[in-house]
């Protein structure tokens, strides 16, 4: 019995050691989570390293990248685009980029007069078809500037058919770039071509009426109907905040074109309303700033 009883307590403590070896080599070796429950060889997601140098640059949006006004009346420009053009006075961003020699081969403008967001899928494929490294994009003022404030783009629809736009571009070229600039400050652009009985005349004829028309009355329904309209552009411009953020390669400007104090100079006298080559060539600094800038 004495030597049963010794085999006996010699295989529990051979068993006892076994088993405290294996749980030792559960707890430190390998993929076994730590005190924290996470796993100790998991690895970091690669970052996204921004390229202040694109090689090539494709532009939408609407009127304003088209130089709408700039040249000539009712007519588009984009030889002043702020995105694409080549005009030596606005000195656009595909001249700051890619040089002036490279601006016809290598960067082209697809935004259309007129257009709004719901149109900035069909641009965004056809920009893709060009392969640039770089999409500029800036849009949504016509979809403030309405016959009325009930006409307006909903704030949700702003929102799916620009995340709609993003995913086109996705689709097409996964590591390409996107700069997406801020919707102007209508309210400011009334204020100061209101002062022109000119650009209250061009105006009658349908430029922005849900912000300009009727530009000279005060009353409280006026001042209601172009505070509403100022709402919903800063919506939108929380929309493409929103879901540019959401993209690792894309950069929103932060709404500096929203903060931009544009005056007289740099309004077309065409209409008072859109940029003048002069008002092209801020848009153009301010996109290079974003576009080259350490942070978004």
């Amino acid at each position: 019995m004495r030597n049963t009883g010794q085999r006996v307590r010699t295989m529990v403590a051979v068993l006892t050691a076994a088993v405290v070896g294996l749980s030792g080599c559960t707890v430190v070796g390998g993929d076994a989570p730590d005190e924290a429950g996470l796993g100790r060889h998991r690895k970091a997601a690669p970052q996204v390293v921004w390229d202040a140098s694109p090689a090539s640059i494709a532009a939408v949006g609407d009127s304003i990248t088209r130089g709408f006004n700039t040249c000539l009346v009712l007519s588009d420009c984009p030889e002043v685009s702020w995105a694409t053009g080549s005009s030596a006075e606005v000195n656009s961003l595909a001249v700051r980029l890619l040089g002036s020699a490279r601006v016809a081969t290598h960067s082209w403008n697809h935004a259309e007069s007129g257009t709004r967001m719901t149109d900035l899928p069909t641009q965004m494929e056809r920009a893709a078809a060009r392969g640039p490294e770089l999409v500029t994009v800036m849009t949504g003022a016509n979809d403030a500037c309405r016959s009325s404030t009930s006409a307006m783009t909903p704030v949700d629809d702003f929102r799916a058919d620009f995340q709609d736009a993003l995913r086109t571009l996705r689709k097409a070229l996964p590591k390409t770039q996107v700069y997406v600039a801020s919707i102007p400050n209508l309210m400011r652009l009334w204020s100061e071509g209101r002062t022109n009985p000119l650009g209250k005349q061009v105006w009658k004829l349908g430029i922005c009426p849900s912000m300009l028309g009727d530009a000279d009355a005060l009353d409280a329904a006026a001042n209601e109907r172009r505070a509403t309209v100022q709402q919903r552009v800063e919506d939108y411009n929380a929309v493409l905040a929103e879901v540019c953020g959401a993209d690792d390669r894309c950069r929103y400007d932060g709404g500096a074109v929203y903060e931009y104090r544009f005056g007289t100079a740099q309004l077309s006298h065409w209409d008072w309303f859109h940029p003048s080559t002069d008002g092209q060539a801020r848009l153009a600094e301010i996109a290079y700033r974003k576009v080259t800038g350490n942070k978004p």
